[in-house]
């Protein structure tokens, strides 16, 4: 199945009132390697500093990828078939100076089908064996995030908890390479690693990020530091690139919180590498329930029942 990108939705993207730029889905940078072990904008702020090339993933890449041009195009990626609807939970309770979180870790979007089906064309290029389970979760947030004395750098595993109820990894995937551009995902960019765990590398397009045309993105998630993720779009509905934000893809900004309009620290999520968060800004906590099971299940390595692992990617001729 052919991705989930009309010629509406990528015009949409494209489009702002106010925009000081355009961002063309079928030319997007492949940034591959723009892994850094400290804070700089563009790059993610890796806590892995080292990458097994021939790790689980994808089995072999496609048309959609220019690799002379270090490039690819979103609006060819294949996508995962399926329409699987889930269960999900999710409670924000905001007490005091704390947000608590709770939910099961499940979308409240159809998801595509996984394991992913011998019929699916999706499974020559990814045949991603796991199952879209269900994770009893709850984390504690700070209601008030402060900036860390330093940025902190981010884990292969979950990174934030967005509005769906699904949670949010990096941008890379398990070879250390934009998992966006080489990962097959589902029609709402998400896919399971070997725990069940279902999430997304970047914003989903089933999530809308909208207000009116000349104001700035609504509240689509919240990093493990505290701090807010809002879309694609800043003040007066511009549409915001990497190069518009800081090392850690945020900046200080009027933003609504809990009612309120404030002027505070937050992140984005911009159509261009690295997606979200590339360090986290302020001191990150864990979530309970998830973090021992990330632990054993590793961040994207699927778990196979036919005794080998995934071969080297294989590029295209």
């Amino acid at each position: 199945m052919r991705a989930f990108f009309s010629l509406s939705t990528i015009l949409l993207l494209l489009a702002s009132n106010a925009a000081a730029h355009t961002v063309d889905l079928t030319s997007l940078p492949l940034s591959d390697g723009r892994v850094s072990s400290e804070p700089r904008a563009g790059s993610i702020f890796a806590c892995q500093t080292r990458f097994n090339p021939n790790a689980p993933g994808a089995q072999r890449s496609g048309d959609w990828l220019n690799e002379i041009a270090g490039t690819f195009d979103l609006t060819r990626k294949p996508t995962v078939d399926g329409n699987v609807v889930h269960l999900s939970e999710l409670e924000i309770v905001v007490s005091g100076k704390h947000r608590l979180i709770t939910g099961n870790a499940l979308p409240d979007h159809p998801t595509g089908q996984f394991p992913v089906s011998r019929s699916d064309d999706a499974y020559y290029y990814d045949r991603n064996p796991n199952t879209i389970r269900a994770h009893a979760f709850s984390v504690s947030l700070p209601t008030n995030p402060a900036n860390a004395e330093r940025p902190s750098c981010l884990p292969m595993g979950a990174i934030g908890i967005m509005l769906t109820g699904a949670v949010l990894f990096n941008a890379l995937d398990a070879r250390g390479e934009n998992a966006l551009a080489h990962e097959i995902l589902d029609n709402c960019q998400g896919h399971p690693q070997r725990s069940g765990l279902y999430h997304y590398h970047g914003k989903s397009p089933c999530q809308n990020d909208l207000g009116p045309a000349t104001e700035h993105s609504t509240l689509i998630g919240y990093a493990l530091d505290g701090f807010a993720i809002y879309g694609y779009y800043g003040e007066g509905g511009a549409l915001l690139t990497s190069g518009d934000l800081d090392e850690c893809h945020g900046h200080v900004g009027q933003v609504m919180v809990d009612g309120e309009m404030q002027t505070i620290y937050h992140y984005h999520a911009t159509p261009d590498y690295p997606y979200t968060l590339s360090c986290f800004k302020g001191d990150p906590t864990s979530i309970a329930g998830l973090a021992e099971r990330a632990r054993r299940a590793g961040p994207d390595e699927p778990r196979r029942s036919d005794g080998f692992g995934r071969p080297p990617r294989r590029r295209p001729r």
